[in-house]
């Protein structure tokens, strides 16, 4: 640790990202575990014996004390940009996933009578946060193409989380949203009810997944250690059946300009003439 890290007490971890439904939440809990053991078999203090699971998705990503999470693609390209570090990209092995890079879902109810996306104009979309990539940014650029510079959906309603998205389309609040592979992935396998009633439109454009990230001033030596307690995680013999569940096959190193891919997308969509998801 480097000198201005001394001081940090109690640090904090949380990988809210994906954990739903709870088979996924106590895998999660697992691949913790795993990951603090081999922390403290190499001589890292204070790490947490637990995730902080009450905390919001997004609490702690600029946290003093952050040791590792999760975030967004999107956020990391813009807010978060040099203010925090990467660790590693997860690789999973779901449909609609492609090495480290993830693409969403454009779902509708299965008895919907739309054939393309776009056929989607005038309905109700839903997402699951406006500075997300996956539910907002890919949507954005799928429907860019087909909006002509003008208004394309007639309501944008956020609904908090993919699931409460997809939960709207497969009720009938909402016509069309998109869900990440790996959302989509863990609840066919999980909680098939939950996608029994919508259907896949069409996929999304791909951009790398969500990155473990720590604080920036997380020093070179802290970071590899981080990144070998993942790598062993890929490849314990005693950890497949939580990666079988996770669904993850490994751990990408990748640099922060890589996240530049949904900056791409989003000015393709400005240029189209679809600066925002209406």
């Amino acid at each position: 640790m480097s000198a201005k890290d001394t001081n940090l007490g109690a640090r904090f971890a949380s990988l809210a990202m994906y954990r739903d439904p709870p088979v996924i939440a106590e895998a999660t809990r697992g691949l913790w575990a795993h990951l603090r053991e081999q922390l403290c078999a190499a001589g890292l203090a204070d790490v947490p014996e637990a995730l902080d699971e009450a905390a919001a998705h997004d609490a702690g990503w600029l946290d003093p004390r952050l040791l590792l999470t999760q975030t967004c693609g999107y956020p990391l390209a813009t807010r978060l940009r040099g203010r925090v570090r990467v660790v590693a990209t997860p690789v999973y092995d779901h449909p609609g996933c492609q090495g480290p890079l993830n693409g969403s879902f454009v779902i509708v109810r299965s008895d919907a009578t739309a054939a393309t996306v776009a056929d989607l104009r005038g309905g109700v979309a839903a997402i699951n946060d406006r500075t997300s990539n996956s539910g907002m940014n890919l949507m954005r650029h799928s429907i860019a193409p087909h909006a002509a510079g003008e208004r394309f959906f007639a309501r944008v309603v956020e609904s908090g989380s993919h699931r409460a998205s997809l939960t709207m389309v497969a009720q009938g609040q909402a016509d069309v949203a998109a869900i990440d592979c790996v959302t989509f992935g863990n609840l066919a396998r999980f909680a098939a009810e939950s996608t029994r009633n919508v259907r896949i439109l069409a996929e999304t454009a791909k951009t790398p997944g969500l990155p473990f990230i720590t604080r920036a001033s997380a020093n070179d030596g802290e970071v590899a250690l981080l990144r070998g307690a993942l790598d062993h995680f890929a490849h314990d013999p005693a950890a497949k059946a939580l990666r079988d569940t996770l669904g993850l096959s490994g751990f990408a190193v990748l640099p922060e300009s890589a996240y530049d891919a949904a900056l791409a997308l989003e000015q393709e969509a400005i240029a189209l003439g679809y600066p925002s998801l209406v």
